[in-house]
């Protein structure tokens, strides 16, 4: 999840809401959401070394009838793999098999960057996602267009620390008015016991979490190897068509092609150790990789057979994607103006401006970097303190144009705080029963702060070095797809469609006599048909490259419109066309149509927002937080209400919200 944007009065709550809750009690609130502490022993996992390497240690269970699946056939497994480094690492993983077998493995990376991908599993395109049974009761159905109709998924909670990973457990208390949590068990004055919550967690140091991308890459690589070599029966072979596959969101802009292209470099180190030794490059014998050394040795080491990479509302890059906010606010597709003309220009004129503009900053950065810090490994404090200005100075200018207008960041369509997705998963996540059937001894938070703040003190955002990344994957054969829903601002598809342009472009630097330069940018968009032949929004598409644009979209696109993502997903999964999924040869495959997805739309009528307890800064209203703090209301199933009608009122008008959600429909 990209970083969010502070807006005014009626929106999200703003950066003084913790100062607000001090000023009355929740007295009557007490009961709503209490705290509690996790087993503190798992219970039932197993635990194995893995054969790459000793210091790799898995500890893993089936969970039960937590996260209702089609059929109960398909295996699950929830566990974590102690990767070795500088700091103990547990990083947790929940798989789900497909509904039919099949070799295909996706690995799912939600963004932020420290957003959990338990977030891609219960609210997006995992097998289930919770529901209200009753009152003060979740449970779990299965998901209609879960990616599990097609392939094996894989969800892995990273950075370390995120989600339920973690480095040491630690007792202390999460205050759910900012999301952070400390080892000080008491409220502060004034801090109604029930937003601070106590429980288990990680220690919150950030020097125990990675702090640029690249560390981030090292440390799943290494999670990876031990998974692999625990569970190799859903390690597809290196010669299958499907393979191994990548998505990921948001801040996965920056994830996707860095962990993709640390996985290509090691695939060739591992091909090169498998030459005789007369014929090894020097440095093709490593036994590390970048940032994370391999106590032990990684001769055991399997290959990672990344046949595509899917990269939704993906900020990948500033420079390229910084320059369309503006034309995002003043000429979307939706006739929605966030700002007016004077405005625009002043923000423009920011942007470009010698020296301290948006622009040549992030090119400060990058030239420090790549003459101090090449590898980003985020240790260079100079470097740091260059890029981290750089990315505040843009999120400063970026931010300005939501601020007068109260707009979502995520949805172009809404006022205020997020409709879309649904956040029970949070509360369910941190019931005794569900810790207890995946073996947690740490609470869950959606949300790592501390996370967020060592990636934006290495200016992780600002660096450059990605759309370089996705070219060389496109020149290896591994399929690339954009997808972007068109109703979100804070990562916008018009920045998407410059960064696919770009791709397409920086192909000629390593393959000066490829066609993707020009013929990418000659395929015209064509219609993206559903499977009752519904037009789900518009594809470019040459060879192993297509970016989609998919209609009325927020910034989560499998949660406003499952049945497009899933055939999107499906169909770069398998090397068919992103528009219809005909089999065709990707080598000189290219849509027809126009050169513009300019179609205009309806934007939908705004629908009430739920106020959720566990995630008041994206969800409630200052208002509703006034109502909270003077004592009114009723919480059920950790959502906030004036009054108890409006649950059972609100709730049949959310479940004919989601029935529609779930058939695909899409107004335009």
């Amino acid at each position: 999840m990209w970083s969010p944007f502070s807006t005014k009065n009626g929106s999200g709550a703003s950066p003084s809401l913790s100062q607000l809750l001090t000023l009355s009690t929740l007295a009557a609130l007490a009961p709503l959401t209490e705290a509690q502490f996790p087993p503190s022993q798992a219970k039932g996992l197993k635990t194995v070394t893995s054969p790459s390497n000793p210091n790799i240690k898995i500890s893993y269970k089936e969970p039960n009838d937590v996260c209702t699946t089609t059929f109960r056939r398909q295996k699950q497994y929830t566990g974590w793999v102690t990767v070795p480094g500088e700091y103990p690492t547990n990083m947790f993983f929940w798989f789900v098999g497909a509904r039919e077998p099949t070799s295909a493995l996706t690995i799912m990376l939600n963004g932020g960057p420290g957003m959990s991908s338990m977030f891609g599993l219960f609210a997006e395109n995992g097998p289930c996602q919770v529901v209200e049974k009753s009152a003060n009761r979740l449970e779990t159905v299965a998901r209609e267009w879960g990616w599990d109709r097609a392939s094996n998924m894989l969800f892995i909670d990273q950075p370390n620390q995120v989600g339920f990973s973690y480095d040491i457990p630690t007792k202390g208390a999460l205050d759910l008015t900012t999301s952070m949590y400390s080892p000080n068990m008491q409220p502060p004055d004034g801090l109604p016991p029930s937003l601070f919550l106590n429980g288990t967690f990680s220690t919150g140091s950030m020097a125990n979490t990675a702090n640029t991308s690249q560390n981030a890459a090292a440390a799943v690589y290494h999670m990876l190897q031990g998974w692999m070599s625990t569970f190799p029966e859903y390690v597809p072979d290196k010669k299958d068509p499907l393979g191994v596959n990548l998505f990921t969101e948001s801040y996965g802009g920056h994830y996707g092609p860095i962990f993709a292209d640390v996985w290509q470099k090691e695939n060739d180190k591992l091909k090169k150790r498998a030459t005789p030794l007369s014929k090894r490059q020097e440095d093709g014998d490593s036994q590390s990789i970048q940032g994370r050394p391999s106590k032990g040795g990684n001769r055991g080491n399997r290959e990672i057979k990344l046949t595509s990479l899917g990269i939704m509302n993906g900020g990948i890059d500033d420079l390229i994607q910084g320059t369309r906010y503006v034309e995002m606010a003043t000429t979307n597709v939706y006739g929605i103006k966030l700002i007016d003309d004077a405005t625009a220009s002043a923000i423009n004129a920011s942007w470009y401006a010698p020296q301290t503009g948006c622009q040549d900053l992030i090119l400060s950065c990058r030239q420090a970097a790549a003459a101090l810090d090449p590898n980003d490994a985020g240790t260079d404090e100079s470097v740091n303190q260059i890029c981290a200005y750089a990315t505040l100075t843009c999120q400063n200018l970026l931010g300005a144009v939501l601020g007068p207008s109260g707009v979502n960041p995520y949805d172009i369509a809404h006022i205020g705080p997020d409709r879309i997705p649904n956040y029970h998963y949070i509360e369910y996540l941190n019931t005794r029963r569900v810790q207890e059937a995946i073996g947690s001894i740490v609470n869950y938070t959606d949300v790592a702060p501390h996370v967020y703040q060592a990636f934006f003190m290495a200016g992780d955002r600002a660096r450059g070095g990605l759309i370089q990344k996705l070219a060389s994957l496109i020149h290896r054969g591994v399929r690339v797809g954009l997808v972007y829903g068109d109703r979100d601002y804070i990562c916008n598809w018009l920045g998407g469609e410059a960064a696919s342009l770009a791709i397409a472009a920086a192909v000629k630097d390593i393959d000066p006599n490829s066609p993707y330069p020009t013929k990418f940018a000659q395929a015209g968009y064509t219609d993206i048909k559903t499977g009752r032949n519904e037009v789900a929004g518009v594809v470019r598409q040459f060879g192993n490259l297509s970016f989609s644009r998919i209609y009325q979209a927020g910034h989560f696109v499998p949660a406003y419109q499952p049945e497009a993502a899933f055939r999107v997903f499906e169909r770069i999964m398998s090397g068919t066309a992103v528009a219809n999924g005909q089999r065709v040869e990707l080598k000189t495959y290219a849509t027809r149509g126009s050169q513009k997805a300019d179609k205009m739309l309806r934007a939908p009528k705004d629908t009430p927002n739920k106020c959720f307890l566990r995630n008041i800064g994206a969800t409630c209203t200052q208002e509703q937080v006034m109502a909270i703090l003077q004592g009114q209301g009723v919480v059920i199933n950790g959502v906030w209400y004036r009054e108890r009608r409006e649950w059972s009122t609100g709730r049949s008008l959310v479940e004919g919200e989601e029935k529609r959600s779930l058939a695909g429909r899409i107004v335009v």
